[in-house]
């Protein structure tokens, strides 16, 4: 019997980039470990625009990130259908922008292999109704929207179905060496301080943006530079393509439809390191985001801003440029052994979220060339649970560790209460995903169910959420003060966009929170 604390790889990292190697290392039979030191999907994939990128953006100053993009594009539609909205996209050209640009542009795509088709503006006008009606030039491109957390789950689902292991609320304490060769890591879970060793051949850094923080615990660099980007989700799904602006890229130039929102995006600029944890949006950058992203759709200057949020890209440079915006989106798959004299460690970072497959497919190539393991990648063929014809709700609840308790026999008159009326999460949908699901909080639980993420941003719904997970759990003040957690967390996103309808809402907030329930 193989030790429990065996396996041929570890991953780091539980974001979209390291739940895809985690799959592909488990589709090719390798017996596969992913370590999350928070939930899935904490990173940068959960705070980005949702968009799934035709490459058209990058196009003129990164080819070869254009050609990665669409050739994962199309692969994505085909395997993980239950995740992405075929909205296709529009690069609008305004009067104060320079038309010839456009043709630059579409050359470009075409090179890159992505199809880019110039259309008339009233043609434009007439497939968004929402565009800016002064529009000069567009160009048709096939972008889509995704979501990031299903898509996450989704691969670590199959994972899990294909053998993988995961561990959540993990944290990596330090690296198992013998000689010139890493063998494993320490852990401690950040829940119970209980300490575990695990064994493996090859480690995979997959942690994003402090890929270079767990670089350097193995006496290694890889130099990271992080870009924070801020974006704006707007109560209402005013567009129905991606708009994207036709020039060089800036701030607030692509406005991207999602379920009944839209998003806004993005700024960038360069942070350091140690503030990754904590950025947020300012009222200057909200105030930017709004005005730029009226140019897209005139709508938006009289649509309710749902909440302000920011994420940080994991771009690798060792260039000074200040913003990140000439730095490339391409991958970069780091083999230790060849570039450090260290064996067993491969970093795998960079690149987009519409990249993460190929990312996968890059470095488990790499785990099963040092394993001597000849079995080709399957993952660009095989559809993603819940893109096969399965429920994906009926295969989600094997991700997590835990055996999932039997299922209850009698139904109670509850179940079908709505705990979430913005997003319709019923009861019994919370205590299955506290059941099945690994939730142990209300973050947790809104990542599963979107319990909190609709137009009320918690306010009606967070209070009932945590009474069951209290039940669930048997610790009332433990849950109270997860709630305080969770609505402070609401509030950042809300702070800079405080005026209007969404401060009278806020003040509602405070009613509620503060002043009936003590908090």
């Amino acid at each position: 019997m193989m030790d429990p604390k065996e396996f041929d790889v570890i991953i780091l990292g539980g974001g979209i980039v390291g739940a895809g190697t985690m799959r592909d290392c488990a589709m090719r039979g390798l017996r596969a470990l992913l370590i999350e030191r928070a939930d899935i999907a904490t990173g940068a994939t959960g705070r980005n625009h949702g968009l799934l990128h035709s490459g058209a953006r990058y196009a003129v100053n990164d080819p070869d990130s254009a050609a990665e993009c669409i050739r994962e594009n199309e692969i994505l539609r085909r395997i993980a259908s239950h995740c992405i909205d075929p909205t296709d996209g529009l690069f609008i050209s305004l009067p104060e922008d320079d038309l010839s640009y456009q043709d630059t542009f579409v050359s470009a795509c075409r090179a890159s292999g992505i199809r880019a088709e110039i259309i008339d503006p009233a043609l434009a006008r007439r497939l968004e109704p929402s565009v800016n009606p002064d529009l000069i030039g567009a160009v048709r491109v096939p972008d889509a929207s995704v979501n990031p957390f299903r898509l996450c789950a989704s691969n670590m689902v199959d994972a899990k179905l294909h053998g993988g292991q995961v561990r959540l609320r993990t944290e990596v304490t330090g690296f198992l060496r013998e000689g010139d060769a890493i063998r494993g890591v320490r852990t401690r879970n950040v829940q119970t301080g209980r300490e575990t060793e695990y064994r493996a051949p090859v480690v995979v850094n997959a942690c994003g943006v402090w890929s270079g923080q767990v670089a350097r615990m193995a006496g290694v660099s890889v130099s990271m530079s992080p870009s924070k980007g801020a974006l704006l989700i707007f109560a209402d799904r005013v567009n129905k393509l991606v708009i994207n602006r036709c020039r060089k890229p800036s701030d607030a130039d692509i406005l991207v439809p999602g379920d009944a929102v839209c998003i806004i995006g993005t700024t960038s600029t360069r942070v350091p390191l140690e503030n990754c944890h904590r950025v947020s949006v300012t009222p200057d950058e909200v105030t930017l985001l709004v005005t730029e992203g009226a140019k897209l759709a005139p709508a938006l200057s009289e649509t309710r801003i749902l909440r302000a949020f920011a994420g940080v890209r994991p771009l690798v440079s060792d260039t000074g440029d200040p913003m990140g915006r000439n730095i490339s989106r391409g991958v970069v798959c780091l083999d230790h052994e060849t570039r450090d004299g260290l064996k067993g460690l491969v970093t795998i970072t960079g690149g987009k979220l519409t990249t993460y497959r190929l990312m996968a497919e890059m470095a488990t190539d790499l785990v099963c060339r040092k394993l001597g393991v000849d079995k080709p990648c399957e993952t660009a063929q095989t559809p993603l649970p819940g893109s096969d014809g399965r429920r994906y709700e009926d295969v989600a609840r094997r991700i997590w560790e835990a055996p999932a308790p039997a299922r209850k026999t009698t139904v109670s008159p509850w179940d079908d209460i709505l705990v979430c009326g913005c997003e319709k999460v019923s009861v019994q949908e919370v205590n299955n995903a506290v059941e099945r699901m690994g939730v142990s909080s209300l973050t947790d639980l809104r990542r599963r169910t979107r319990v909190g993420m609709g137009i009320c941003q918690g306010e009606q719904c967070a209070c009932r959420a945590a009474g069951l997970l209290a039940k669930a759990q048997d610790c009332a003040e433990r849950e109270r003060a997860d709630l305080l957690k969770f609505m402070g967390e609401r509030w950042k996103g809300n702070y800079p966009i405080g005026w209007g309808d969404s401060l009278g809402e806020a003040e509602y907030t405070q009613l509620v929170y503060k002043h009936v329930l003590g908090l």
